[in-house]
């Protein structure tokens, strides 16, 4: 399964539809809808993600959650390591010889470590820049 897939099975059980309506009224197979649950087809395109989201009635925060899930569902990513350290190469290719034999839970404590140190270096910018920022401020005044 693909987490766009779990999502909107989800939302489909949430509603009591089936995957045969949803495909009728979409107008492509239930096959089809199948494959892109669990990850044998690419991801969605966006205006078929656009539909299932007014197929579903979802609007705002559930309908940008199912874009960005559709967005992380490649089933073969690629990640372009050219011109990054040594190690970031290392860790591409590691991750993909690796990656299946990791459990799921092994997985959410990767993405937990990673989300962690992305919000860090992210902080660590926008206090940078709004320390650069208050020191221009200050050489304006003076």
């Amino acid at each position: 399964m693909t987490p766009f897939g779990v999502k909107i099975r989800d939302w489909r059980q949430r509603k009591n539809r089936t995957l045969h309506q949803q495909a009728e009224a979409l107008g492509v197979t239930a096959a089809y809808l199948s494959a892109l649950e669990t990850g044998t087809r690419g991801r969605p395109s966006a205006i078929l993600v656009d539909q299932i989201c007014v197929w579903l009635g979802l609007i705002w925060d559930d309908a940008e959650e199912l874009k960005r899930l559709a967005s992380l569902s490649h089933p073969k990513p690629t990640i372009n390591a050219r011109g990054g350290s040594a190690e970031a190469v290392y860790l591409a290719n590691f991750l993909a010889q690796n990656i299946d034999r990791f459990s799921s839970a092994d997985c959410q404590l990767v993405i937990d470590l990673m989300t962690k140190q992305l919000r860090l270096k992210n902080d660590i910018t926008s206090h940078s820049a709004d320390h650069a920022a208050s020191k221009n401020d200050e050489a304006d005044l003076l």
